[in-house]
């Protein structure tokens, strides 16, 4: 009888050892479900690979951002362009005069100037900074009007040669189409709080009491202008104020006129930025990071390019330190 039971648990055994027509279907049924598993991560997984390869790709065409060596560094910010807004300069010299080991900022300015209101926030900050480490300007194919206006209160201001630079002075433009909506047919319909209230409207004709109002205004805020660039430069206002009639230097006569401090590019400020703050050698240059725009970003603003150069001189509002002559 003991014989007989060991002989029924090794059968049992043998029997459990070997799979069963329902246990090959539940294993065929598991293997089935991991398939498409597998199949959905490899698909999630060269949809990742694909869209890294679009970032790094449109890396490259943005440009690497600036990166930040280690020690005692010279920053350099660029302002480039018709100034329609403070914000990210400010924002900048801001950073580079917190940041303890950047000792002493170049402002490169490559700009005909642009609104009376952002030109004199940067020449307060620009100012602001200039009190706790040295700014120097150097200044590129044009730093003309409130391009001028900024770089005012600056340490040291170096132009090349042939820089476009001086044009002191307020310009406001309007233009008319009284008589072509005539042409048309159409007729404009004002209500205004004050006879006033609608001054350097383009469809009527500007008036004589229109006039004195805006040309007052203009005068003060050349004054502005004159006292800014007087009180940057160290000179009288009577010295400035035959400079000022918003004729145009090179950087040669400008400096013959007392407006720039020397010659040379933007390597010989980074240099003379350095000697002013002790740095021995090859100073170390830094530049604020880029803000790389995501890829729809990327594509519109190439795309709105041409767009926005022929449109942005009239994105400025009001009196303006512009010259004129770059369109």
């Amino acid at each position: 009888m003991g014989l007989r039971f060991f002989e029924t648990l090794i059968q049992a055994k043998h029997l459990h050892s070997f799979p069963t027509p329902n246990s090959k279907i539940q294993v065929e049924s598991q293997v089935m479900k991991k398939r498409p598993f597998l199949m959905a991560t490899l698909t999630l997984g060269a949809i990742f690979l694909f869209f890294l390869v679009v970032v790094v790709a449109i890396s490259g065409l943005t440009g690497p951002a600036k990166s930040f060596p280690i020690g005692e560094k010279v920053g350099v910010i660029e302002v480039q362009g018709i100034i329609t807004s403070s914000q990210a300069t400010i924002e900048r010299l801001h950073d580079f005069r917190k940041d303890s080991s950047v000792k002493a900022i170049v402002l490169r300015i490559d700009s005909p100037g642009g609104g009376v209101g952002p030109s004199q926030e940067i020449y307060q900050e620009v100012k602001k900074v200039d009190a706790e480490k040295p700014v120097v300007v150097s200044m590129g194919s044009v730093a003309a009007s409130g391009g001028y206006y900024i770089a005012a209160p600056a340490r040291r201001i170096l132009a090349n040669p042939g820089t476009i630079t001086g044009s002191i002075g307020v310009i406001m433009e309007f233009t008319n189409f009284q008589e072509l909506l005539s042409k048309v047919g159409l007729k404009n319909q004002v209500v205004k709080s004050g006879k006033h209230k609608d001054i350097g409207s383009p469809v009527r004709a500007m008036t004589e009491a229109d006039r004195k109002i805006l040309q007052n205004l203009i005068d003060d805020v050349h004054q502005q202008f004159v006292s800014a660039v007087a009180q940057g430069r160290g000179l009288r206002h009577e010295q400035v104020l035959p400079l000022a009639d918003g004729r145009i230097f090179t950087g040669r006569q400008a400096l013959e006129s007392g407006l720039v401090d020397e010659l040379g590019n933007l390597q010989d400020a980074i240099g003379v930025a350095a000697v002013m703050v002790g740095i021995k050698g090859e100073p170390r240059v830094v530049y604020p990071p880029q803000d790389k725009p995501d890829i729809f970003d990327y594509f519109l603003e190439e795309a709105g390019a041409r767009l926005q150069q022929v449109l942005q001189q009239r994105a400025v509002v009001g009196p303006q330190f512009l010259w004129s002559g770059i369109e």
